[in-house]
């Protein structure tokens, strides 16, 4: 998958919106959180997903999806080798973390 194709999946869910975020893109849902971030250097994203959906992710696709390595990855983010990644794999990803920010309570 592309950087290219990765931002038309973002972008596809309603309400969501890109916004530069440090050295990457962030693909947020208006008036809550961020539930990806695209680095386009090295066709990878993290997404946010809840611990239970990183340990079944990263089980099913080990060499493409891997919690990022630090306290972020503890809290869910994970990292996705967007080169490696089929459409299914990455829109299932997006599909959850997506949804984990709509449901959240009290999102910024």
């Amino acid at each position: 998958m592309t950087n290219e194709e990765f931002t038309v999946l973002a972008l596809s869910f309603p309400a969501t919106e890109q916004k530069p975020h440090f050295d990457r893109t962030a693909f947020k849902v208006i008036g809550k959180r961020i539930f990806t971030t695209l680095h386009e250097a090295s066709n990878s994203a993290n997404v946010k997903l809840s611990p239970s959906e990183q340990k079944a992710f990263t089980r099913y696709s080990p060499d493409v999806v891997y919690p990022v390595d630090n306290k972020w990855g503890l809290q869910g983010w994970t990292t996705l080798e967007l080169q490696n990644a089929k459409e299914e794999l990455v829109k299932a990803l997006l599909e959850s973390a997506y949804e984990d920010v709509v449901n959240r309570k009290n999102s910024k």
